[in-house]
């Protein structure tokens, strides 16, 4: 099987392509997120991916696409709902795009593995892509793998971001320490 593997950061795609590499499937991993901001963390998470991929002998496409505007403009109307309405749509129809102008014959994605992220509409966005692009959806629940992969990310020493990736991730991140710095400034 020649799967594309959308992914979103290293730490997250460690314990992906092991898992996927016990199963014999040689993932080729795809960076698209023109979702995370701002530019500088962007940066980081990307330049660390190349590492990463490097340092394992894993093939990796990197599309460049810092996608603020276009993303405020895409979110600014639903913002509760951008993961499901936004995110996870224009990535995996890119990843699923992609993967079919290149002769791949499946696509998965990394957010598989996260506790945080909406795995029913990350599946059921990926099997709709799947059947408009003609290939498979390769689907895994990698969340059991999450601390495991978290742990081996750190030890080699990954860059480990503290959100998911837009600046309302950010905000929601850190949203009891706003709600603490405002009742301390009263």
């Amino acid at each position: 099987m020649k799967l594309l593997l959308h992914t979103c950061c290293a730490p997250c795609s460690v314990y992906c392509i092991k898992s996927l590499r016990t199963e014999e499937i040689e993932p080729t991993v795809y960076w698209f997120n023109p979702n995370i901001h701002p530019y500088m963390e962007y940066k980081a998470r990307r330049d660390t991916l190349k590492e990463y991929t490097k340092s394992i002998g894993v093939e990796a496409i990197f599309e460049e696409n810092y996608g603020l505007r276009e993303f405020c403009k895409n979110v600014v109307n639903n913002l509760e709902n951008r993961c499901v309405k936004y995110c996870y749509r224009i990535r995996l129809e890119q990843t699923a795009k992609y993967a079919k102008e290149n002769g791949f014959d499946a696509f998965s994605t990394t957010l598989l593995i996260s506790p945080y992220q909406n795995h029913e509409a990350l599946k059921q966005i990926g099997e709709e892509m799947a059947e408009k692009y003609g290939l498979e959806f390769l689907y895994r629940d990698f969340r059991p793998g999450f601390r495991e992969g978290q742990a081996e990310a750190r030890s080699l020493g990954l860059y480990m971001q503290k959100y998911c990736g837009c600046v309302f991730s950010e905000e929601d991140r850190y949203s009891k320490q706003i709600q603490r710095d405002k009742n301390v400034i009263k």
